[in-house]
Order: structure tokens, then C-alpha cells, then sequence
């Protein structure tokens, strides 16, 4: 079922990103509140999401329909999906991470889109109908595309072009056959940096895309 599209105003997405960046400083509990603007169906601005309780259903959810995860069995098929991951990605420019139980991927920017684009590029395209197909192989995850920019521009541009950008890559692994129920594209903005806006070399670490694969544990 498509998610029912809702658009938020200017003032009240500025908010959003204000909130967002106390999270990530720890002035709020971020497991518990969230700092994520989740894109809604085809691509406009949504509601807020975080670890809590919407991916607890969405996961149960699945769970019950092809069977969760459990004990020994989760590092074993997450160490599987980790290495065709880095077989599907070897030589593009892109780290494959695992994150205690999960699997990050980091597509940076230069090589996904032109500059200010949410168009992907041939490179890019190419290089994510391998990991799609290997996504849509493994159906007992479920994936999370997050968009980052760095802090140059205006906060509710940055979080329009990351929002964009996630969802860009979204539908990319959707058309090698990732099943819609199974993946959500958010945009963070400028709010999750992994290194200092001061430098160019820094903020071209910020632009990423990352795709967070988890595995559905058995009675999620």
C-alpha cells in the first residue's frame, strides 16, 4: 500500500532539522525520539521515524509473513549477504561496514550523483542493480536508504536533496525486484556528520548515501 504523502512547511521542517541536530549532539535520547525525516511514497518530505516503534512493527510484520532470524543464525546470514555485498562493490569507491548485527553500506557522493543532482549516475545505476539483486536474495533483512549532505546551503534544502537522493537509490534497488515492503528512504540532512565541515576533504565525507541492512529477528 503507498504511504499516504504529507508535506510539511518550511518553518515547521526547520524545526524538525533543529531537533535533529540536538539529538545527535545527545541532548536527546536518540534511540528513543529519532532524528530522521522519512520520505513518503514517491519522494515528498514526510513524517519523523527513529529505531523505535514503527520498525518494530514494520519488522514483525514481515517477520510473521517469511519467518525471523534467530541465535547463531543471524551472524551467519548477515556474514553471507556482508560478503556478496563486497563482491557486488569492489572497485566502486564505496565501504562496506558491518555494525554489530547490521551491514552499513556508504555510497559517496561523487560517485552516486552530479553535483546538487538526486539523479544517479550510469556508474551508480549499474552498481546498484548488483546489490539489489542481492537485497531482494536475502529476504529476511530489511533496509533503510539514508541521505546526508554537509552543512553548505540551507537546512531545509539539505534536507530536501538528501530526501531525494535516498529515495533516488530506493527505487533503484526496487527495480532489481527489492520488495517495496521491505525498504524506506529517509533523509538526515546535514544533521549526521561523520567528519568536520571545515575542509572540503570533510565535507565531501558528509555527502553519502548509506543503505542499513538488518536482519528480522525471529518474534520481532
Amino acid at each position: 500500500m503507498p504511504r499516504r504523502r504529507i508535506v510539511i512547511p518550511a518553518t515547521v521542517l526547520a524545526a524538525v532539522v533543529a531537533l535533529a541536530a540536538c539529538a545527535e549532539g545527545g541532548g536527546m535520547n536518540r534511540t528513543g525520539t529519532g532524528a530522521l525525516i522519512g520520505a513518503a511514497g514517491g519522494g515528498a518530505i514526510g513524517a519523523m521515524t527513529g529505531d523505535g516503534g514503527r520498525d518494530r512493527a514494520q519488522r514483525g510484520a514481515i517477520g510473521a509473513a517469511i519467518g525471523g532470524l534467530a541465535g547463531a543464525g543471524i551472524g551467519a546470514y548477515m556474514d553471507a549477504q556482508e560478503t556478496r555485498l563486497r563482491e557486488d562493490l569492489q572497485g566502486t569507491g564505496a565501504e562496506v561496514q558491518r555494525v554489530g548485527e547490521r551491514i552499513v553500506v556508504t555510497l559517496p557522493s561523487n560517485v552516486t550523483f552530479a553535483h546538487d543532482s538526486a539523479e544517479l549516475t550510469p556508474q551508480a545505476r549499474n552498481t546498484l542493480m548488483d546489490v539489489g539483486r542481492t537485497l531482494r536474495d536475502n529476504p529476511q533483512t530489511t533496509v533503510r536508504v539514508i541521505g546526508h549532505t554537509d552543512s553548505t546551503g540551507r537546512p531545509d534544502y539539505n534536507v530536501d536533496l538528501s530526501l531525494r537522493r535516498a529515495d533516488a537509490v530506493m527505487r533503484q534497488l526496487i527495480a532489481q525486484g527489492m520488495p517495496r515492503d521491505r525498504i524506506e528512504a529517509l533523509g538526515a540532512g546535514q544533521t549526521r556528520p561523520i567528519a568536520t565541515n571545515d575542509t572540503a576533504d570533510g565535507r565531501a565525507q558528509n555527502r553519502r548515501v548509506e543503505i542499513e541492512v538488518s536482519p528480522i529477528r525471529e518474534g520481532a
